[in-house]
């Protein structure tokens, strides 16, 4: 294995079309791991290799490459000083529909390179993406793509992620002309210009002296980059006031290093990557600022055995841990378990603990991936980013570890899905096929979800978006054969209670011989705020409140489950409870007549009556639009989300456009795209992504709960 100094895990991350997989393409040509570009648009893109992402040029599924780069040297010249880095690289997608996919990336990678337009500035899906990116405490360089576009502006967008992101930005380089005169950039830590050439790629470049008309403006930005980073070396400040040329490039960078992996900036760069221009340099800082596995912590986890908290070094000789982030079904090979190695060595062949099934797992091969091919290697150490293959039932989330040292990861967090679609088959041959090609897609994508509906008997999917159904259904017809007959998408509405009541609910049921008996009094209501703010991805607080034996504690676990049960099916309209908090304080049992289905039984029946008088309120997802338009149809986009339901929350101007900020109910939704294309002669854009559950208006509430239980009637 290479020395883990030289190693470095990042992601590409950013909103929908900021050039994300034209990035990457150029990096794996500067690496030498292909040798004719890719574009986006021929769909011809190493990473983008589903068929639906050529056809319709998005990227839908993160896929991983592994290169190397040599770093420092001057293109296209040899160094004794160069060093080979190892990248694993993550391109993820930009469309909020498969935002999990950029979710799992951040968990197991080291560093990210966000990706802006330089015209757009920070868009919706980048604050999402920067909201995962703090939630995983993950280190970053921002880079300005599309400099040669019309409407560019560096300095612009560096002052929209200080502000709209609330993160310290702090250029590292100037563009050197921007739009169609983008030549090229100043580096402010060397105090040079850098003008690449187009005739080989942007793979060689010439050095020049900071242009004149620029020279006050670089001096300036200089200075702010020094302040910034001048707390983490103090002679830099004095050495700043005293003499700002005695400062050395060397201790300019141990600086940034140091402030970029302590999250205190983000180092903003710029170029255009269809362009080939910029993309070296943004390669150049992965090595110099982001972190390798071992500048980061030791990770931690829970021993299942002890309770105990533990932790793992980058280290080979430490016990072996890794965290399975995806799975994916390859024709091929089959099974693929994408997995970050954490601490330790495992060869090929060799068993690990999946500490959640509690059982063995042989690992028969380990893969490094590039893009959809695989490339077997014999062994895999701390720091790497592997795929295996040969297991029987690894999740996503699942931590594999060595069998004498067992440990349980901090999982991901997994969205919940917003919006759903029945699905049938056409035939009877397609029953079994649909059967299996749902339970594949599920393992495959933690977002989708399935249940059937007991009154109708079809089967539901939920996701996060029209699209991401829409890709699912495509899929299922493409890789598995299987014919459906779609519904119209509905809505994944919630129930909540809006008052705390106590009930007490007594289970007696005499058959001859032995009975059942259990007798619970409990408080049923809203979920407590502090106990919510402490565990924001939990949705049910259950507080055991019983003293003095009024029921055995072997059964509290049966109420428990009951209660957790009984939550998936609301008393309103059948849908999933929403923060739901059950305190059990007192109750009885009968020495012979009470076991744990009895007390699970009762707990169950007492949700039903509980909850009719605790204020169940229906819940709809509010979704998060921003609409992008010119003035002339300012009007006609702003009166069309009031019809809506919308609540405006702002507006503003971004390259020569409006941008519309709103709060829309996701019910009312459907469809806005064409409705937007027609209202503004298809000249407006928008994006939507999920913001809350907020309660219904009764008159929506009512419609709903309706329309649920005439379909019960008829069914």
């Amino acid at each position: 294995m290479a020395d883990l100094k030289f190693q470095r895990n990042f992601g590409i991350a950013a909103h929908i079309d900021a050039g994300k997989t034209t990035t990457t393409e150029r990096i794996l040509r500067y690496t030498g791991m292909i040798h004719k570009i890719g574009e986006v648009h021929d769909g011809a893109a190493t990473t983008d290799w589903m068929e639906q992402e050529k056809e319709r040029g998005i990227t839908i599924t993160s896929a991983a490459v592994s290169c190397k780069w040599d770093f420092p040297t001057v293109r296209g010249k040899s160094d004794a000083n160069t060093k080979n880095y190892y990248f694993n690289i993550i391109d993820t997608p930009g469309h909020v529909d498969f935002t999990v996919e950029v979710e799992r990336s951040m968990r197991v990678l080291d560093g990210l390179i966000a990706l802006f337009s330089a015209v757009d500035g920070v868009e919706p899906q980048s604050e999402t993406v920067w909201r995962q990116a703090n939630r995983y405490n993950v280190p970053r360089i921002g880079f300005v793509n599309k400099m040669d576009r019309s409407g560019a502006d560096f300095l612009n967008v560096v002052k929209q992620v200080r502000e709209m992101l609330g993160s310290k930005a702090v250029p590292l380089q100037l563009p050197i002309g921007a739009e169609d005169d983008f030549k090229g950039v100043v580096d402010l830590v060397k105090m040079k210009g850098i003008i690449w050439h187009m005739e080989t790629e942007g793979m060689t470049f010439d050095e020049i002296p900071v242009p004149e008309d620029m020279l006050a403006e670089a001096n300036e930005w200089r200075g702010h980059l020094v302040e910034a980073v001048a707390e983490y070396d103090d002679k830099l400040l004095e050495k700043f006031f005293e003499n700002p040329d005695s400062i050395s490039e060397n201790e300019i960078h141990e600086a940034i290093r140091k402030a970029t992996i302590d999250l205190s900036i983000v180092p903003m760069m710029c170029g255009s990557s269809f362009k080939n221009k910029g993309v070296q340099t943004a390669l150049d800082a992965v090595c110099r600022y982001l972190p390798s596995p071992l500048d980061i912590e030791a990770v931690s986890g829970m021993n299942p055995d002890s309770g105990e908290t533990e932790t793992r070094k980058p280290d080979a000789k430490e016990p072996f841990a890794a965290l399975a982030f995806k799975i994916m079904t390859d024709p091929f090979v089959g099974r693929l378990a994408f997995f970050r190695v954490y601490s330790g060595h495992l060869d090929a062949g060799s068993y690990v603990l999946n500490v959640r099934s509690g059982k063995k797992e042989r690992i028969s091969r380990i893969m490094k991936m590039f893009a959809n091919k695989q490339n077997p290697i014999d062994f895999i150490e701390a720091g790497d980013i592997g795929a295996a293959v040969g297991f029987k039932e690894i999740k996503t989330g699942d931590t594999l570890c060595h069998e004498d040292h067992p440990i349980t990861l901090e999982n991901m967090f997994i969205p919940e899905p917003v919006i759903s679609v029945a699905v049938e088959p056409k035939t009877q041959a397609d029953v079994d096929k649909m059967g299996m090609a749902i339970a594949k897609l599920i393992e495959e994508d933690p977002t989708l979800r399935v249940r059937t509906d007991d009154e109708t008997s079809q089967t539901i999917l939920s996701g996060m978006g029209e699209l991401h159904l829409e890709i699912i259904i495509d899929r299922m017809r493409r890789e598995f054969k299987v014919e459906v007959n779609q519904g119209a998408p509905q809505v994944a509405y919630k129930e909540a209670f809006g008052k705390t009541v106590e009930h007490r609910e007594t289970l007696k049921k005499q058959t001859g011989g032995r009975g059942k008996f259990a007798d619970i009094v409990f408080e049923l209501g809203p979920i407590d705020e502090d106990w919510k703010a402490e565990n924001p991805d939990k949705n049910y607080q259950f507080v055991n409140a019983l003293f003095g034996g009024s029921i055995p504690r072997e059964f509290v676990p049966a109420i428990q489950k009951g209660f957790e049960t009984a939550m998936t099916t609301g008393v309103l309209a059948s849908y999933p409870v929403d923060n739901m908090k059950i305190r059990v304080f007192d109750g009885s049992f009968h020495a012979v007549d009470s076991d744990s289905m009895s007390f699970e039984l009762c707990a169950k029946s007492g949700f039903r009556e509980a909850a009719r008088k605790a204020k169940p309120v229906l819940l709809e997802p509010i979704m998060k639009v921003e609409v992008v338009t010119p003035d002339l149809y300012m009007g006609d986009v702003t009166g069309d989300l009031n019809r809506r339901r919308g609540m405006l929350e702002g507006m503003d101007s971004r390259a020569g456009a409006q941008v519309i900020k709103a709060k829309v109910p996701l019910s009312e939704m459907f469809g806005y795209v064409t409705q937007l294309r027609s209202l503004s002669s298809g000249r407006a854009s928008n994006t939507m992504e999920f913001s809350h559950y907020s309660p219904a208006p009764n008159g929506i509430a009512e419609e709903v709960i309706a329309k649920v239980k005439g379909k019960t009637t008829k069914g």
